[in-house]
């Protein structure tokens, strides 16, 4: 019996402001993500919550691929990455939802902004690449803006920031096996994989914790988060496919405006003078990696 045929991955396009325009999009999407996650979370569990995310994710990703290429999308030829990637977006996007109970939507933003330098540290055991001691020392200065951030020891020390770094350790290494499929998994593919898994696990738990929606707008609310999250996914993934990511890099922080803006309108937050210069630091640790980083070509093992 053949095995399933998986559609052919396009060959990446060099249209670099295209791809900027998809990555800024994308991070203007997920602030708005996290501000409607962090407002349902005042009446809803973590489980209901990611599990409404996870799940309108993975329905939003088949309605839209499904119609155009057909349920081959759903065939990887790295079946055992895209299951770990999944599980490690599940257990991201949970630890941030967690968090933002209690952490305002900008600090919890500037704090999960390590992840490209977590990536960083990670790309050498496990892609091979050189670590440069420049990018050890941004690597560094980007720590040190996250204790400004979240000030350990201080009165207004929230343990929950500690959440915001697991978060942001999960989704760095969910970005690294994300680079191992680029050239082998269609975008579209692994946009699907990465709700697949987490939507099954938490169908599974969220009875447990299950509250019945109070209103029609509540159900909107909450299946838009992953129609929101699935498009912001989606177009980070096409970036990647018109321009390097170095250049697309820098572009991401446009989260932080975003945070900024969705946390003033929906809960009154504007962060303080620490988070600003910690969110500088953080910020401009990753734009000088991004920038200093040269793309290599991607091989297929």
């Amino acid at each position: 019996m053949s095995s399933p045929r998986v559609l052919a991955v396009p060959a990446r396009t060099d249209r670099p402001l295209l791809g900027i325009l998809f990555m800024c999009a994308a991070a203007s999407l997920f602030p708005v993500m996290n501000g409607l996650a962090k407002l349902m979370s005042r009446d809803y569990s973590s489980e209901q919550v990611v599990w409404a995310r996870t799940v309108s994710h993975l329905v939003f990703a088949l309605v839209l691929v499904v119609p155009r290429h057909g349920w081959r999308i759903v065939h990887t030829r790295r079946p055992g990455v895209q299951v770990m990637r999944s599980l490690l977006l599940i257990g991201s996007t949970f630890l941030f939802f967690s968090a933002i109970r209690f952490v305002p939507i900008a600090q919890a933003a500037s704090i999960s902004f390590i992840a490209p330098l977590i990536v960083v540290l990670l790309a050498g055991p496990m892609l091979g690449e050189r670590i440069l001691l420049s990018r050890v020392v941004a690597v560094t200065v980007g720590f040190l803006g996250v204790l400004v951030v979240i000030r350990p020891g201080a009165a207004v020390f929230q343990w929950a920031s500690l959440l915001i770094l697991g978060s942001a350790a999960c989704f760095a290494v969910y970005q690294i096996l994300t680079r191992r499929v680029a050239g082998i998994d269609r975008p579209e593919t692994s946009v699907v994989y990465s709700a697949l898994v987490g939507s099954v696990l938490m169908s599974l738990v969220v009875p447990f914790a299950w509250r019945t929606p109070a209103s029609w707008t509540d159900v909107t609310l909450l299946g838009s988060l992953g129609v929101i999250g699935g498009l912001g996914h989606y177009c980070v993934a096409r970036a990647m496919t018109y321009a390097a990511a170095n250049l697309l890099s820098p572009f991401q922080y446009w989260q932080m405006v975003g945070s900024v803006i969705v946390g003033w309108w929906l809960f009154s937050e504007m962060p303080d003078a620490w988070t600003w210069v910690g969110s500088a630091l953080i910020i401009g640790a990753g734009i000088y990696v991004g920038i200093t980083t040269r793309e290599r070509p991607v091989t297929r093992p």
